[in-house]
């Protein structure tokens, strides 16, 4: 689920929007469009498409929709306190949730004139008026209402011994966090940007500007991935969709730059160190490239993602109709010493690792986000040259003819797939004698740090993983999962590849907490995407900030 889930976060608005056409409504002007357009590509368009299409069984279409052409007080009510309720579009059952949406009344008409009006779609014009006189019929009746909603939620109480504080508000949405330990530290913004964290003044500012090397006229893009090199270099990873010469279909093209220079104490200058693409993905399950940090060896370690939720094939002539291809699902390795760097698959049948990290014994371990059919997420134990199940099998669960996707691939003839890790509990779905492989379904693990001996318990010796949070439920129960941090104790079992873990909540709620970074001896700066702790209340996103988890200070 993620980092879909990451841009859905963000993103999901009009997934339901729908209304009956009122004749005395002005007719669409040129601006408005533009306007409503923009407002969509930046919103809108990761889940239900630039063409409209959606995402079925996920996320409905908006080209042609039925259910959009009902209703304009629904559809206005939908954007500005999201939806929960079971709808119908073109004949085709969706179930899934999407929340109130920050838009003002200006911008919440433009959007819907636009996609109203496009792909063949047509309706009058939707005026802020309008907006405004729908929205008090809503579970927030004002924007102002709505804006109060997202405020910061307060901290929860920290693990005893230890503190947790604020450190810096954040004006935009971030993904990754990068430092050295010893005082500097760098985040990643969405859209390609970074800035520099300044602890004592309790602010961020920015040191790389996405206008400074990227071109967003080329395609949509998002930026997923940030380290930091020995010698103090960033390395950064873009996807951007885009149309490649010679290729049939729609690419992912992957970009991973590194600074050149330093300007002001910081790391400056990026440039592009290395490129390849691949076919964009099916339907909304473009996952991409993101995490990325330096192993043991000093080799740089990248996650690409899975093209597919599943294995599945797609209808839409402009992508490639194919599951996985060469370069996804899979752990890459780079030599950061290359000129001209080749990709190396060091595993594969990884769905999407947003996290990884090595243990004291240089173990690397991964924490993968499962299918949108409730398998529960995955921890492995990562070594070269094997393989872990993806798109054949989820978790621990059985391969074919029992997996319920009835898409997903026969597994090739000998190919053995190693386990995840086994989950005791007593957190996040676990239990001695009901072992989870290895996280609830769609908590969508993200960031992960090894805490070694300059760590106090209860985390010395373990693994942290933030856990981003649901955007989809069990069917049968539905429920938050995620929305906090684990502690995750292995243990290997004897003449066995199977690790066990142990794993206890650390800190929870937090608002979709998404990655972290050491920030010297025993500390951790931890990323909050957003500002909800939890998914239930529906309610909109705004930037998150970055907290610290240190001992306490007596």
């Amino acid at each position: 689920m993620f980092p879909r889930a990451l841009f859905k976060a963000s993103i999901l608005i009009v997934s339901a929007a729908g209304f009956a056409c009122d004749l005395r409504a002005s007719a669409p002007d040129a601006e408005r469009l533009a306007r409503g357009e923009k407002i969509f590509a930046e919103k809108c368009a990761l889940c239900h498409q630039a063409t409209g299409q959606g995402a079925p069984p996920v996320y409905p279409p908006l080209a042609g929709s039925d259910f959009l052409l009902k209703d304009r007080d629904r559809s206005i009510r939908i954007i500005c306190e999201g939806l929960s309720d079971p709808i119908t579009v073109n004949g085709q059952a969706y179930v899934n949730v999407m929340p109130a949406q920050i838009l003002d009344d200006a911008q919440a008409a433009d959007v819907l004139t636009f996609v109203t009006n496009a792909w063949g779609n047509e309706a009058p014009a939707y005026t802020p008026a309008e907006v405004a006189k729908a929205r008090k019929k809503s579970r927030f009746p004002t924007f102002a209402a709505l804006m109060k909603s997202t405020a910061y939620r307060p901290l929860p109480p920290a693990p005893k011994g230890w503190a947790l504080r604020e450190v810096a508000a954040l004006p935009e949405f971030c993904v990754r966090l990068a430092g050295n330990g010893k005082g500097d530290v760098y985040v990643l913004a969405q859209n390609g940007g970074i800035y520099s964290l300044d602890q004592k003044a309790g602010a961020v500012a920015p040191i790389v500007k996405p206008a400074d090397y990227l071109d967003p006229s080329r395609g949509d893009l998002v930026a997923l991935g940030l380290t930091e090199s020995a010698d103090g270099r960033l390395w950064f990873v873009i996807n951007q969709k885009v149309t490649v010469e010679g290729e049939k279909y729609v690419q992912n093209e992957v970009s991973v730059y590194r600074t050149s220079e330093t300007v002001d104490g910081h790391p400056a200058a990026p440039k592009l160190w290395f490129r390849t693409h691949y076919p964009y993905g099916v339907g909304s399950y473009n996952h991409g490239v993101s995490t990325m940090a330096f192993g043991p060896d000093g080799m740089l370690y990248v996650n690409s993602g899975s093209r597919t939720d599943g294995g599945e094939t797609g209808k839409d002539p402009h992508y490639y109709p194919g599951g996985e291809v060469d370069l996804t699902s899979c752990i890459w390795r780079l030599d950061p010493k290359a000129e001209e760097p080749k990709v190396e698959v060091f595993a594969r049948g990884i769905r999407n690792a947003f996290g990884f990290a090595w243990d004291a014994s240089g173990n690397l371990f991964t924490a993968s986000n499962g299918p949108d059919y409730n398998a529960p997420e995955e921890m492995d134990c990562v070594k070269q040259g094997k393989h872990y199940g993806f798109p054949y099998q989820f978790s621990n669960w059985p391969v074919k003819p029992h997996f319920p996707y009835k898409y997903t691939p026969s597994a090739p003839k000998g190919l053995d797939f190693t386990l995840p890790v086994a989950n005791l509990g007593p957190a996040a779905g676990g239990s001695p004698k009901k072992p989870m492989y290895t996280f609830d379904p769609h908590s969508s693990p993200a960031g992960m740090l090894w805490c070694g001996d300059d760590f106090t318990q209860p985390l010395g010796g373990g693994f942290l993983i933030t856990r981003f949070g649901n955007l989809l439920g069990p069917p049968a129960a539905p429920r938050d999962v995620g929305f906090d941090v684990l502690s995750c104790k292995l243990t290997q079992l004897p003449h066995s590849d199977s690790w066990q873990a142990r794993t206890t909540t650390v800190l929870a709620p937090l608002g979709r907490p998404i990655d972290m970074v050491r920030d010297g001896p025993g500390r951790v700066l931890i990323l909050e995407y957003t500002r909800p702790t939890n998914f239930r209340e529906k309610l909109g996103w705004m930037p998150g900030r970055i907290v610290e988890l240190a001992p306490e200070v007596k």
